[in-house]
């Protein structure tokens, strides 16, 4: 036995230098390990025989019968030529139908001789018939009985002649070699755990002789994914937390206690005190804290980053808040402004707009220390901004930054300590996300609203509803509140989308005539949509119709009404996030979710969940679930270091728990992976490592 695994394809029989070279292109599967651990998505049951007596419906989906061809029939001529078949299984008889290469099918089967056809059959006129189906011969022993994997293919591939059979039968190659495969996982965790060898995983995976052998081989290699990904995260983390200093704030001063005593302007909540002390621990350790801070809108996570902030001044250090848009940036300034400037504190805004003077200005008073606090955008860090003494950056919305961007903000202190680092984010991330997206971060949570919030009253409406929606709407503008009315702008429809937005604005415009409305969307030139956005800021526009733009943007607490239009092309999370743009005063509001009256179950389930709860943990679990990872880690951060081949965040929480715990206990019982048990564990994690761009290093 030998270990080929690492073996180029171009070296297995049937593949060679132009397929290996087409799947490295389409699959990035390179080595006969890589094939191997390119999964099947599905499989097709090939144990089963069907009677064609016992077919039923208009269509039977992937039907495997036993019988006889009683005759061949050649119709038409040229191109236009079809060969036609009588199949016989003993109950009834069925049609089979071949456009394509007639002759040579003529010539390989045979009347009378026993065959097993597999496929999709119709019925036409009352016939049965199946076009191009596989045919097998019953004694021959092939990898296509039992269950079929089918894999995930690219137009490439299927193109060049290259299918799910093909696939199984090079992976067939493979395993029948019979080559041997180190076992990455420790062996106390694969009896502990009851899971098969890395080897009988691979091959049950691909060819599984009943369904209980596939379920452990997925499970483990589901296991073996997770594992290594939490023992990456959990490893980097003890590494840090013992190599990487951070200053000590160990005083509370007059910065923190003046504030407390005299402009706090209300109450904390407990979640708010439980955070603060949580970052009081972090920063008073002397190690770097690298803290997660989750919170629904307006729970009041700008208080707890002011009241982090004062502890750093009261230590003598400076502190940083960077919010991925100039208008966020602006809100945020003058929010702290309002609170801090009672207290003596100096404070300023940096963005793209800032003028080349002030600019300036901002740029001495960071350098020699006169200004303690500064607020921005991305113009944070260019490489013109130096700090005396950074030692706090705090990043509101941080996904909405690119990675290599945020790594900046550490190389403020001329080769010091790196600065304390607070992640903060309104977008709520199920618990399985937080463990990997977000897994070497510390993660607090502030899971209470502030005193005097309401709950937002979410309902659902549809079309022929309109004129109650926009009745109650007209009941709420006489008030004198404020309103957002929401359209979906998504790439793919971008034109159609624009239209309805447009169309919609002139129809408010009709609709409420008395009352301004302003227009925000994203292909607006930056200066006409801050205007825009600021007129509804500033209250002089009623009504703001916009696309999601305003998801992540302006605090207007005079608005108590949000209308989402086809609210059935949105995900539960950027509904949720939208839904957080109202019910920021103390008045009541109301979230109004408008769709089309035929909608899918599955879609009406969705949306009813909005109408449920306002809980953002209940609906990004519930998000996750109905739609998988794939959004959710796109936007909690830009370069995830990881890709799942098999495992799902949405479905397998219950293997990363216990995956995690291992990991945990692996490392504990050897934390630099250098006992003899653990040698190919850590082969294969340097290999991990060494295939991806590792961007959790990066907060």
């Amino acid at each position: 036995m030998r270990d080929f695994s690492h073996l180029n394809l171009t070296y297995i029989k049937g593949i060679g230098p132009k397929r290996a070279e087409l799947l490295k292109k389409e699959l990035g599967v390179e080595t006969a390990l890589d094939l191997l651990m390119h999964y099947p998505v599905n499989y097709l049951d090939r144990t089963q025989i069907t009677h064609i007596a016992n077919f039923y419906g208009e269509e039977m989906n992937s039907v495997q019968i036993k019988g006889r061809f009683i005759s061949f029939n050649t119709v038409g001529e040229g191109a236009k030529s079809r060969l036609t078949a009588i199949f016989s299984d003993g109950t009834a008889l069925l049609e089979v139908v071949w456009f394509r290469k007639i002759k040579e099918i003529r010539k390989i089967y045979d009347l009378n001789k026993e065959y097993i056809l597999f496929g999709s059959a119709k019925k036409f006129h009352q016939k049965w018939s199946i076009i191009h189906p596989e045919i097998d011969v019953p004694d021959a022993v092939t990898a296509q009985q039992g269950f079929r994997s089918v894999y995930p293919l690219t137009e490439k591939l299927r193109n060049a002649g290259i299918n799910s059979r093909i696939l199984m039968k090079w992976i067939s190659v493979i395993i029948s070699e019979k080559f041997e495969l180190p076992e990455v996982i420790p062996l106390r965790i694969l009896k502990k755990r009851n899971f098969p060898s890395r080897a009988q995983a691979l091959k049950d995976i691909h060819f599984p002789t009943n369904k209980d052998a596939l379920n452990r081989a997925r499970e483990r290699m589901k296991y073996e994914e997770l594992y290594f990904l939490q023992l990456d995260i959990i490893k980097y983390t003890q590494t840090r937390n013992k190599d990487l200093k951070g200053y000590r704030f160990v005083r509370i001063g007059e910065y923190f206690n003046n504030f407390y005593r005299i402009a706090l302007p209300f109450q904390l909540t407990e979640a708010q005190k439980r955070v603060i002390r949580e970052i009081r621990q972090d920063v008073n350790s002397g190690r770097q804290m690298n803290r997660l801070l989750q919170g629904d809108v307006g729970s009041g996570k700008t208080m707890v980053a002011l009241m982090v902030m004062l502890i750093a001044l009261d230590n003598g250090f400076q502190a940083c808040l960077m919010a991925p848009t100039e208008i966020l940036a602006q809100q945020h300034f003058e929010t702290l402004k309002e609170l801090a400037s009672q207290c003596g504190v100096t404070i300023a805004l940096l963005t793209g707009s800032t003028r080349k003077k002030e600019r300036e200005e901002i740029h001495d008073k960071l350098l020699n220390g006169d200004l303690q606090i500064i607020v921005g955008t991305h113009a944070l860090i260019e490489d013109t901004v130096q700090f005396k003494q950074l030692g706090l950056a705090i990043i509101d919305e941080q996904h909405r930054f690119g990675v290599v961007q945020r790594a900046k903000l550490w190389k403020k202190n001329h080769g010091q300590l790196p600065p304390h680092v607070l992640v903060m984010t309104a977008t709520p991330i199920p618990r399985t996300l937080a463990m990997t997206v977000y897994g070497d971060l510390e993660v607090s949570v502030i899971d209470e609203l502030p005193p005097g919030r309401k709950p937002i009253e979410t309902v659902l409406r549809y079309e022929n509803q309109r004129n109650q929606v926009y009745a109650s709407l007209g009941r709420e503008l006489a008030k004198g509140r404020q309103a957002y009315i929401v359209y979906p702008l998504i790439e793919e429809n971008e034109k159609l989308d624009l239209k309805s937005l447009e169309e919609g604005y002139e129809l408010i415009k009709d609709t409420f005539p008395h009352y301004k409305v302003a227009m925000v969307h994203g292909r607006m030139k930056q200066a006409e949509k801050d205007w825009q956005m600021q007129l509804f800021a500033s209250g002089q526009a009623n009504i703001l119709v916009a696309t999601t733009v305003i998801e992540v943007g302006v605090n207007v607490p005079n608005a108590t009404t949000m209308i989402i239009e086809n609210a059935e092309r949105f995900g539960l999370s950027q509904l949720h996030q939208l839904r957080g743009r109202v019910g920021r005063g103390g008045d009541q509001s109301h979230c109004i979710l408008m769709s089309k009256i035929k909608i899918a179950k599955e879609t009406r389930k969705r949306l009813e969940i909005m109408t449920s709860t306002t809980d953002g943990f209940v609906v990004a679990e519930a998000d996750l679930k109905l739609r998988g990872p794939g959004d959710l880690e796109g936007t909690m951060q830009s370069g995830i270091a990881f890709d799942l081949k098999i495992a799902s965040l949405a479905t397998d929480g219950q293997i990363l728990q216990i995956a995690r715990d291992d990991a945990k206990d692996t490392l504990d019982r050897d934390p630099e992976l250098i006992l003899t048990e653990h040698i190919e564990t850590k082969k294969e994690l340097l290999s991990r490592n060494n295939n991806s761009i590792d961007f959790s290093r990066i907060s």
